[in-house]
This record gives structure tokens, C-alpha cells and sequence, in this order.
């Protein structure tokens, strides 16, 4: 019978991840082949018999799994994920026993919305910022302006934040950071008015943001680097 333990060689090929592993008892490893026939990543279907936009994989394959879609990873032997419409690849890396790392690759298309995305509004109103002010844009009740500190599970749950962008002036860039300036996760983003500047949370942030967890504190901030742009809303979408 399986035992749930932390594999150590697990948290070496999944560093980032830090999860807990299932125990495979049958030494050795298999092929590609193999974990590719033990493997099923569908799509579900709409009235219409077009794609749906849920995502559903599986993995019977004797390995410890590690699903990534649509740039969140799922460590587990089966992984389940509601997606905007459009074409991802999922890619499911699998970790054998003795050691020996795999990766197997499945396109699939979202076509039609057959389970709509529940939206969650963290922030809404109005304001303008310009360049270098961090306050206005720092996720923090207490050395923020404007948007509310994000929870530990917002954080570890790896979600993407989705800001609206009312107006942005010609040229305009951001950035995105922590509020202790130790650390750029992304830079010299354009933004343009009327878009949704999608920030996605990485393993990165959630380690230097959370407040809980074994996180660092540091807080999410976003900083304008260059012009000016009027903001009306912040939400996430699952």
C-alpha cells in the first residue's frame, strides 16, 4: 500500500514546488512510451461537440507527476484546471523512481466556454499613478495606498492577478517587484489603455511575498517605470 513521505530526490527535481510525494515502491523507471500510454489529458465538450475549456489529465504511470498548464504547475498524478479560451500545451513532467526524469507534451484547444471562470474582485475604483511611485501599487493594508495585502493562500495558490487599465499614456512601462526593491520578477512592461495586465504569481513571489508559510514578507508591489496610467480594477479569475 502507498505511504504518503517527502521524497528528497523529489524536492531536488522539483525544487520549486516543495511537495509531497507519493511513495513508488517498484524500483527502476520507465520510458516515455510508457508514460505516455499510462496518460490521458482531455478536454471536455460542449452541446455543440467543440472543445470545452476544462482541462482534465491523469497519469496511472508509476512516477511522481508534475503537471504544468497554462503556466501553473499541479504535482499530482491528476490535475483538473478551468482555462480562457485558446490553445495551451500541457506538459506533464514525471520523476521515476531511480532518479530518471521524463516530459511529455499535449496540445490542446479551448474552444467554447463550457464552465465559465468565477471572477473575484480584490480591488475596485479609480486612481492614476505615475512613474517611480511605489505606494500607490503595493499590495499591503499597511504601507500600500490603494490595493488590500494578498492572502498566503492567494500567494501559494499561484493565481494571476488581472489589473484593469483605464488609460496608460504613450510609451508607458511597469514593473513588477517586491516592496523591499530586492528583487524585479518582470520589467518593462507595456501597457496601453483599455487592456488587462495579467500578473502571474510565481513560486518566486509567493516565497519573498507571503506573509505566512515560511514567506519572506516583502509584500507584491508594482511600479510604473515610465508615464502614467489610470487603474479601475483588481480581480482574479478560477
Amino acid at each position: 500500500m502507498k505511504k504518503i513521505f517527502l521524497m528528497l530526490f523529489a524536492v531536488c527535481a522539483f525544487a520549486a514546488c516543495d511537495p509531497v510525494h507519493e511513495d513508488i515502491s517498484n524500483a527502476g523507471h520507465i520510458t516515455v512510451d510508457e508514460l505516455k500510454a499510462m496518460t490521458t489529458v482531455s478536454v471536455d465538450k460542449a452541446a455543440s461537440g467543440q472543445n470545452g475549456n476544462v482541462i482534465t489529465c491523469s497519469t496511472s504511470a508509476p512516477v511522481n507527476a508534475k503537471w504544468s498548464i497554462g503556466g501553473k504547475d499541479f504535482v499530482s498524478n491528476f490535475a483538473k484546471k478551468k482555462m480562457k479560451l485558446g490553445a495551451y500545451t500541457v506538459v506533464l513532467t514525471a520523476l521515476c523512481p531511480d532518479g530518471t526524469q521524463l516530459t511529455a507534451e499535449y496540445p490542446v484547444t479551448c474552444d467554447e466556454i463550457t464552465d465559465p471562470l468565477t471572477k473575484y474582485t480584490l480591488w475596485e475604483g479609480e486612481f492614476t499613478v505615475g512613474g517611480w511611485d511605489a505606494a500607490p501599487l503595493r499590495f499591503s493594508d499597511s504601507e500600500g495606498q490603494n490595493f488590500p495585502t494578498l492572502t498566503d493562500d492567494f500567494y501559494f495558490g499561484l493565481k494571476t492577478l488581472i489589473l484593469d487599465v483605464k488609460e496608460a499614456s504613450d510609451g508607458c512601462t511597469a514593473r513588477v517587484m517586491n516592496g523591499w526593491w530586492s528583487s524585479t520578477y518582470a520589467d518593462n512592461i507595456p501597457l496601453t489603455s483599455g487592456m488587462k495586465w495579467e500578473v502571474t504569481i510565481t513560486e518566486q513571489i509567493a516565497k519573498e511575498c507571503a506573509k505566512g508559510n515560511g514567506g519572506a514578507g516583502k509584500d507584491l508591489n508594482l511600479l510604473i517605470t515610465n508615464g502614467s496610467a489610470t487603474f479601475t480594477s483588481v480581480y482574479y479569475e478560477e
